[in-house]
């Protein structure tokens, strides 16, 4: 299943929208190229299984932490109500989760696997060994540490300034 996919050709470099003379290599460019890069990888990957990137995340939140309302998921993954309103949509409609009112509050939804999308858990797994494997070719276990470390620094960087931007600076 998953073998069968090539790896998608590495981006060109004038595929960083940086202005004249901007070094390609730079962090910011290397950043955005490597994200655009796993989410292809990814998308191809998780379509085999007919999930979309993001359908991944909701799933392996359920499955590491059980049943929870839909508004502490959305929390939890940090994306927005709408968008995880038409995420469970769409798990839905596969028959990959149920929603069912709370019983104390009928305006909060109980979101759950059900056996089909539990079922699909060794199939994910695969998926995403693949995504890493692919990821982490040519470097050391070392380097993957390494590396790791290093984007959960950038990460927490950049979380954290957009956690103190509000919606009118950017």
């Amino acid at each position: 299943m998953v073998e069968r996919l090539e790896s998608p050709a590495a981006p060109d470099a004038s595929a960083c929208s940086a202005p004249s003379g901007y070094d390609q290599d730079s962090l910011g460019c290397l950043m955005a190229a490597a994200s655009r890069g796993h989410r292809v990888l990814l998308a191809a990957l998780l379509a085999e299984i007919d999930l979309y990137p993001g359908q991944d995340r909701v799933l392996n939140m359920l499955w590491e932490h059980g049943p929870q309302y839909q508004n502490k998921l959305a929390t939890r993954l940090g994306i927005d109500m709408s968008t995880m309103t038409k995420t469970l949509q769409r798990l839905e409609r596969s028959g990959l989760i149920s929603r069912s009112p709370c019983s104390s509050n009928r305006r909060l939804s109980i979101v759950s696997t059900t056996p089909k999308g539990d079922a699909l858990r060794p199939r994910l797994r695969a998926i995403e060994a693949e995504v890493y494997r692919r990821l982490s070719r040519g470097l050391t276990p070392e380097q993957v540490e390494t590396l790791c470390s290093l984007l959960a620094v950038v990460r927490d960087n950049t979380c954290r300034e957009a956690m103190c931007m509000s919606p009118a600076d950017g």
